[in-house]
């Protein structure tokens, strides 16, 4: 629900700021919002979406949400989309009294990895994010694979090539073993450099529990002992992106990412 009032709005940096985030991260919650746009208040963070809402540039829906009843997500409207040329349009949110649909529940477990890597601080002063792509179609039709995303990391006038798999449990072993597959084959063709020219690259995969990341890594490890490092999304919000909670497909050792 956007509600239909229409307001004057004078469009502040942060804003343009934050519907430019919003063509690569598609939906945002309020928390995601704050970190984009550097709100120091929740009630600040509330009223400037409100605004934004109210005035065209925002679309809104409430899911349930078991801690505080319910949850505000955001997306592009095509008026914020043209007013800031985002790449990707909006998503169709739809109201839902049965909760966020796994979609966008994937979407939103992407953006706080994307919030990490972009807007926290990293280990090196010479270190940043590159780029960071997202994909709504297979990278080709010779590897019919849609990765959920794909960044850089520059450190020392190198580059790593990563891609990310956040896994919320939903796919099952015959889906990963296609992915796996996919990657491998990616990786032996010289398709990565290709299309991003990188010759190397990472996966990394990113999984809700500990139980769930060893169940992948079984999987993986069946294709390759390379390419892939697997991690926790707790592991990664409590200890950081690059200490050592990255774990590869076969050894028990606790790895940093550089």
């Amino acid at each position: 629900m956007t509600g239909n009032r229409r307001v004057g709005l004078i469009v502040q940096q942060r804003d343009r700021q934050l519907l430019r985030e919003l063509g690569t991260m598609r939906v945002i919650d309020r928390e995601q919002a704050q970190v984009v746009a550097g709100f120091h208040s929740v009630r600040r963070g509330n009223d400037r979406l409100l605004a934004l809402t109210r005035a065209g540039l925002l679309r809104r829906i409430f899911i349930p949400n078991s801690a505080v009843g319910q949850k505000a997500l955001y997306t592009l409207s095509p008026k914020g989309a043209a007013l800031v040329g985002a790449r990707l349009p909006g998503l169709p949110l739809r109201q839902s009294r049965f909760g966020a649909s796994p979609f966008l529940l994937h979407r939103l477990a992407i953006n706080d990895f994307y919030l990490t890597v972009k807007y926290r601080p990293l280990p090196n002063a010479d270190m940043r994010m590159a780029r960071w792509i997202s994909f709504r179609e297979p990278l080709t039709p010779a590897i019919p694979l849609t990765p959920d995303s794909y960044f850089e990391i520059v450190s020392g006038g190198s580059t790593r090539a990563m891609f990310l798999e956040a896994d919320l449990g939903t796919e099952s072993s015959l889906i990963w073993q296609k992915k796996v597959q996919l990657y491998v084959q990616m990786a032996l063709s010289g398709t990565c450099n290709e299309l991003f020219r990188q010759p190397q690259f990472r996966v990394l995969v990113i999984a809700t529990t500990e139980r769930r990341l060893r169940h992948i890594r079984s999987v993986v490890a069946k294709f390759t002992d390379k390419i892939f490092w697997l991690s926790t999304f707790d592991d990664i919000k409590q200890r950081g992106l690059f200490l050592p909670v990255w774990i590869r497909p076969t050894g028990d050792q606790r790895l940093p990412l550089f």
